[in-house]
């Protein structure tokens, strides 16, 4: 078996490899470089099932980040445990070839009992008070003690949210060589989350300085990892979920819904709740894609019929369409909605934001019934954001019940990248990287991925 490492770069594509990263640039030159075919939803929890499996989404059951699970009622996005993901996945299949294969899978999702060696992933502690502390899931357990002694604790305000920076990314990545080099894995799994954050919150823009910064910045750790994985000899891939576009504006998709009376709410001391299991059609939104789940059968044509009418919307899939799409899954909405490229969807379905709930303004990817990119800013009306998260902060230190409130409701023009529906341009979407060209097809697609791998392992 041959040792491998792959670096899993969140929002990188063949347009971003160049003067900026010069270590990416190198690995390509000796090896090869090709775009990623990717599946849809391209986001997170959907691709990177579909890159483990070598499945369409059909098929491993993650339709997107999260889903409206109907025997619950609930809508949930973020989940955790492993056992989500049907399939066979690499390491499952790499074991079965070998038994002496091992795996570490550090940070990528659906990473809690799994049956890779060790695995680390974010996962907070919620004391009974109601705070939320920074922590890190590990398997072994002990590992999580060993990772927390030699780097600290997981900066989680710095993975997601207004402050997110380099530096989870910079905890995840020496994470990552402390394990290839006490561990000695076959194959590891790391993720690099930085690039998403400005090209969520600036486009994908290479002409922006931030950008520019920020992909030199993601190229250093990058440089190290090669640097570790060329000393212990081993074959090295660099892939991405997906790539980001510009975009203009959200499309309000639950709030269309609403006033066409289909989306119910309950009232709860003055806010506004969304009840899904009350509701005669709402729309689970994640980026560009949504999944319209419609509890009232009968509506089914009334929701088509208005989806296909809101502005921005470019698909509307139905179950003949989901098929083709590979989407065709118990856990997809009876519709499934796909924004024009230049737009995305939020999850907003509050007409009044004095009523919105209390989560709104937070950031809180849990109870939101959808993904919310505006979590990566301050409210611009915010005039001294510092001061104002310090002072929510120290009443929190006093004992006092304070919501970190500083997220807008009111500009979802702030976002200026997003991804999930097919890029026009495949060197604006998802990339391959590999120091083997020999073991590289002439193309690739996201579930494709897996044999790659395996190739690199085996070959």
């Amino acid at each position: 078996m041959n040792q491998t490492l792959v670096i899993l770069v969140v929002g990188l594509s063949p347009a971003l490899v160049g003067e900026h990263t010069p270590h990416l640039q190198k690995l390509a030159a000796r090896g090869s470089m090709r775009p990623l075919k990717a599946v849809t939803p391209a986001v997170t929890c959907t691709a990177q099932s579909s890159l483990v499996t070598g499945l369409m989404p059909t098929e491993h059951g993650i339709v997107g980040n999260g889903w409206y699970f109907r025997d619950l009622s609930e809508v949930w996005l973020w989940r955790q445990s492993n056992r989500l993901v049907q399939g066979d996945k690499i390491w499952d299949t790499a074991k079965q070839r070998d038994p002496n294969f091992t795996c570490a899978k550090m940070f990528w999702w659906y990473n809690m009992y799994s049956t890779a060696d060790w695995s680390a992933t974010p996962r907070p502690m919620y004391p009974a008070d109601g705070r939320k502390i920074p922590d890190h899931y590990a398997y072994p357990p002990e590992l999580h003690d060993e990772l927390d002694h030699k780097f600290g604790q997981f900066p989680l305000f710095k993975f997601w949210g207004p402050a997110a920076d380099i530096t989870s990314s910079k905890w995840i990545s020496d994470a990552t060589r402390h394990v290839m080099q006490t561990r000695n894995p076959t194959l590891t799994l790391t993720y690099l989350p930085h690039l998403d954050y400005n090209l969520q919150r600036l486009g994908p823009d290479l002409a922006h300085a931030d950008i520019q910064r920020d992909l030199q910045a993601v190229d250093e750790l990058c440089g190290e990892l090669i640097a570790q994985a060329d000393a212990q000899g081993q074959q090295i891939l660099v892939v991405s979920e997906y790539g980001i576009t510009p975009v203009s504006d959200a499309i309000h998709i639950n709030r269309a819904l609403r006033q066409a009376g289909f989306l119910k709410v309950r009232d709860e001391k003055g806010h506004e709740q969304f009840d899904a299991g009350a509701s005669d059609a709402f729309a689970v939104s994640d980026h560009q894609v949504a999944h319209v789940y419609i509890n009232k059968p009968e509506c089914k044509q009334a929701v088509l019929a208005l989806l296909q009418n809101l502005d921005g919307v470019e698909h509307v899939l139905d179950d003949n369409e989901k098929k083709v799409w590979g989407l065709d899954h118990e856990r997809s909405g009876e519709l499934v909605a796909i924004s024009n490229s230049d737009r995305w969807f939020s999850y907003y379905y509050w007409l009044d934001d004095d009523r919105a709930p209390d989560y709104a303004r937070t950031v809180d990817i849990h109870r939101k019934p959808g993904y919310d990119p505006v979590e990566l800013f301050v409210d611009p009306e915010i005039k001294s954001p510092k001061l104002a998260i310090g002072a929510r902060l120290a009443k929190r230190k006093l004992g006092m019940r304070a919501l970190l409130d500083v997220i807008s409701l009111k500009d979802t023009q702030l976002v200026k990248g997003s991804h999930g529906r097919p890029t026009d341009d495949p060197d604006h979407g998802p990339i391959l990287i590999s120091s083997n060209s020999a073991l590289m097809p002439d193309s690739v697609s996201t579930t494709e991925f897996k044999q790659v791998v395996l190739d690199h392992i085996f070959a």
